[in-house]
């Protein structure tokens, strides 16, 4: 079949100034055009723009993504495109991990839309959290800095919240899995990283509220799952390097 580029547009979702932009900077050409010289699209065409859109979903440039769809035949494709969503799915479910943590050590006092909080959490309800936290922690200058600082954030503050808290996920998995030892000063580095990214997000997280999360990763099985979902052996790693960066503060 062929496809004239408003019908292209429409199957694919994208606007028909899309489509000339690609065709223009030969990432999809439409394989013949009519008598009248209008682009005609086939299903090949409509192949490649559906790939072409998978990795645009995925965040790369359109340099990258022609570099991709020049090397390799379908099957080729379709395994990369299978990696990176399992990839994509495996960094979101370490970000929600990352949020069951932080809502057992501080109340988040969400105020976003249900739409917001849907986008931002998925099936996870941080409310559902809201009555464990106040029994443990309701009564602590902790919780009321809390309460008080993470109700007012915004759906854009929410998002930069998460992408600190990955990053310094992902880093303190990588130093693990490097053979970095805990009580070293890069280790203690990434520490005190992790405890000011509380301070600035959450509550003032002196060094020994911060020993105490510490503990509370390798004791609480749930906290120590998370850990151990980045990466083996990771919870103790991080409770030493936490200990090891108190103890260097009050030196």
């Amino acid at each position: 079949m062929s496809y004239s580029v408003g019908e292209a547009a429409r199957l694919a979702g994208v606007t028909v100034r899309t489509l000339h932009h690609y065709d223009e900077i030969g990432l999809l050409t439409p394989s013949a055009r009519t008598s009248a010289g209008y682009r005609s699209y086939s299903d090949a065409d409509l192949d490649r723009l559906r790939r072409i859109l998978f990795y645009r979903e995925l965040d790369l440039t359109l340099d990258d993504i022609a570099s991709i769809l020049a090397e390799g035949d379908a099957r080729a494709h379709l395994k990369r495109q299978h990696e990176l969503l399992r990839s994509r799915i495996e960094r979101l479910q370490r970000m929600v991990a990352a949020v069951e943590r932080e809502l057992e050590a501080s109340t988040l006092g969400i105020n976003l839309t249900q739409e917001e909080k849907f986008e931002l959490f998925g099936d996870f309800d941080p409310d559902d959290y809201t009555e464990e936290v106040e029994q443990r922690w309701g009564g602590t200058d902790a919780y009321r800095e809390s309460q008080q600082k993470m109700s007012s954030y915004t759906k854009e503050d929410w998002k930069r919240f998460l992408a600190s808290q990955e990053d310094i996920g992902r880093r303190l998995a990588e130093a693990h899995q490097a053979g970095i030892a805990p009580e070293s000063e890069a280790a203690m580095d990434l520490a005190e990283e992790h405890r000011q990214h509380i301070t600035r997000w959450c509550y003032d997280c002196t060094y020994e509220i911060h020993r105490g999360l510490g503990e509370m990763y390798v004791a609480d099985e749930r906290f120590r799952a998370v850990y151990e979902d980045l990466a083996p052996g990771l919870a103790e790693f991080v409770r030493t390097a936490i200990t090891a960066n108190a103890d260097r503060a009050s030196v």
